[in-house]
This record gives structure tokens, sequence and C-alpha cells, in this order.
């Protein structure tokens, strides 16, 4: 591995203590490195000793390079670099694959335990993680996204197949799948979500714009969005759902026992006709809110 970097940061014992590092991670540094060293180089010799949590644990304290590090293909046990990683093919680690900055890839990502940048993470094919996957900028698959933990993004994420998470899956932008959307915990969007197929979630699914799902959209708790909810087939809730203008099913709308349908919650009452517009195969038995315009209206 040959990084071409802006700058080469230096490290020393005072500028590493001044960080409180844990006690077997500071005599590492001064066993091995005589308290000094490159970043990067430092970096490497963490992992290759596999002290991987150590290796994350100095990025986080020194933050991100101009570097960046260019293969044709990865294939490793583990990788943390602090500046963005540029691969031609496929990327392949066992455990963890982290960079300062961003992570691209003409072929598929792929990692045992975690994929971490703190930019953007591009991928020509498919990104699969068995642990966390996230990313301080957007997240973009030419095919689909799985993550058997958390999915954390600060910007959009998108994939043409499906987006799959096992745990929570936030988004600070957009969410969009050419296929399925599912998250085993809380799905959640600052912009819209949109998916080709169904939308489905273990837990609450939230979105500060709208949701529009070709096929279904089914909340394990409340279902909310800010703008309207649109779906191809039914909408179902175990909570309430709530939305700040229209809902609209090619199936049945149905909130959990106890629970009710609102709809128009950020429209004037005069404008729900045309604005909070409930369509459905049947009126919602617990419709709360919103102008009721189906066939038996």
């Amino acid at each position: 591995m040959h990084p071409i970097a802006s700058y080469a940061m230096q490290l020393t014992k005072n500028f590493v203590k001044a960080k409180n590092p844990c006690a077997g991670g500071y005599k590492w540094f001064l066993r091995d490195h005589n308290g000094q060293g490159d970043y990067q180089a430092v970096l490497d010799a963490l992992v290759a000793d596999g002290r991987v949590g150590d290796a994350c644990w100095l990025l986080d304290q020194f933050g991100p390079t101009d570097a960046v590090l260019e293969l044709d293909e990865l294939d490793a046990t583990a990788l943390v670099f602090a500046g963005a990683i540029q691969v031609r093919r496929g990327v392949s680690v066992d455990t963890i694959v982290r960079a300062g900055r961003g992570i691209s890839a003409g072929g598929g990502i792929r990692a045992g335990e975690s994929i971490i940048a703190g930019e953007n993470i591009a991928s020509g094919a498919q990104i699969a993680s068995a642990g966390n996957l996230r990313a301080g900028g957007d997240i973009a698959a030419e095919w689909g996204i799985e993550t058997g933990a958390r999915l954390d993004c600060a910007g959009n994420v998108r994939a043409k197949w499906d987006i799959c998470a096992g745990q929570d899956l936030a988004v600070v932008g957009h969410l969009q799948a050419g296929q399925d959307i599912a998250s085993q915990g809380a799905l959640s969007a600052g912009q819209g979500i949109k998916a080709g197929g169904d939308i489905r979630a273990g837990k609450d699914i939230h979105a500060a714009c709208g949701i529009q799902a070709a096929g279904g959209i089914r909340a394990g708790g409340h279902l909310q969005a800010g703008w309207g909810l649109i779906a191809g087939a039914d909408i179902v809730a175990e909570g309430s759902i709530r939305a700040g203008e229209g809902v609209h099913a090619g199936g049945d709308i149905e909130a959990g026992a106890g629970h009710g349908v609102y709809a128009g919650l950020s429209v004037r009452l005069d404008a729900w006709a045309v604005c909070a517009r409930v369509l459905a195969r049947r009126r919602p038995a617990q419709l709360v809110s919103g102008h009721w315009a189906g066939e038996d209206a």
C-alpha cells in the first residue's frame, strides 16, 4: 500500500498522551514506535498487530488526512486509512474497513464486521456489512445495500436493488431503493423515503417529507410522514398513522389497536378536500382526521 498524501502527520508521545489513550494502547505506542511515528504508519501497524479498535480510536482522535489510497482491489483482514480509499475493482475485508474520508469501489464492498467512512461510500455493485454501515456523506450502490446491524448516513442513501438493515436505519437526507426497503428496527429519514417495492420496519417509520412505495408500507410501531403517504398496496402500522397531507393506499389503511389514522395534520381545514385526501379500498375504521375520498365517500 502506497498512499499519496498531501502531508504526513507525525505523532509524538506527548501528542498521543494528551488524548487520554488506554494504558495498553499507549504502552504499545511507546514500545513498538518509541513514542513517535507517522500517523498512517502507526494505523497500519496497529491493524497488523490485531489492534483494530485502537486504530479506530486513533482515527477518531486525530481525524482524516488528504491522503489517497489507490488499489486495483482490496482483500484484507482489516483496513483503517486516514484518507480516501479508491479501489478499481472490489473490496473484501474480514472485519473492518474504515476511511477518514470516502470509500469508492468499481465492484462490491463487503466487510465481516463494519464499513465506516467519514465521507461518501460508493459501490459499483453490492454493499454488504455483517455489522454496521456508517457514512458521513452519501451511500450509493449500483446493486443493493445490506447490513447485519445499524445503517447510519449523514447524507442520502440510494440503491438500485434492496436496502436492508438488521437494526435501525437512519438517514439524514433522502432514502431511495429500486426495490424493497426493510429495517428490523426503526426506519427514519430527514427527507423522503421512496421504494420500488415494499417499505417495512420492525419499529417506527418516520420521514420529515413524504413516503412512497410501489408495494405496501408496514410499521411495527408508529408510521409518520411530514408530507403524504402513498402505497400501491396496504398501509399498516402497529401504532398510529400520521401524515401532514394525504394518505393514499391501493389496499387498506389500518392503524394498530387503540390508535388512529390522522391525515392533514399540516393542512388548513378548508384545504382538506384537496390536500388531505384519504384513499383506500375501504374507509379506515380508525380514521380520525383527513378528507375521506374513497368510493363510498
